[in-house]
């Protein structure tokens, strides 16, 4: 009977080890590209937005891919959000003060989807946001979704900005649908 206990811990511990190999064989990353152009100005310490157009999920192919559907995804969440200067290539992030990054889709109220404040005064043309927390299933599921930029600038900008936009989204599906 003393030999019996421990096979039954190590068999049951096993279990649980290849319940966890299964459930990391369900994880995927997603990631979308955008790009927009901040005009340049003659306006300091003032907020403006920029709306990028919408951005096609293709949800339905990409789940597929990764042996799921929509149905079975439990959690999708901002993994890293990093933007990077294209235009003018000298060009650095120094001329924000900060900037928050908002997500919509169609029938989804607008939250927060990531955040730099402040943005550091030798920040170079690459930076990247702090996510939230926040579970963006409703949205990735979606055909599409849309990004609203809001920041405020402390130099002036002499010439427009092109910024590409990489997010990365986390996706979590439930183990053999259940």
């Amino acid at each position: 009977m003393k030999i019996f206990k421990p096979l039954i811990v190590l068999t049951i511990a096993a279990l649980f080890l290849q319940c966890d190999a299964l459930d990391d064989l369900t994880k995927f990353d997603l990631d979308y590209e955008s790009s927009v152009t901040i005009p340049s100005n003659s306006l300091v310490n003032l907020p403006f937005t920029i709306e990028t157009p919408a951005m096609q999920t293709n949800s339905e192919s990409v789940f597929e891919s990764n042996n799921t559907n929509k149905d079975l995804i439990e959690d999708i969440s901002l993994k890293s959000m990093r933007l990077t200067i294209t235009t003018p290539a000298d060009k650095t992030f120094s001329f924000l003060e900060s900037i928050e990054i908002f997500i919509s889709a169609e029938g989804v109220d607008e939250i927060s989807l990531a955040v730099l404040n402040p943005v550091a005064a030798n920040a170079t043309g690459v930076i990247n946001l702090d996510t939230t927390n926040a579970d963006l299933k409703e949205y990735i599921k979606k055909d599409s979704f849309n990004l609203r930029i809001q920041s405020v600038t402390d130099e002036v900008i002499d010439e427009d900005v092109q910024i590409d936009i990489l997010s990365v989204f986390a996706v979590d599906a439930k183990i053999l649908g259940i």
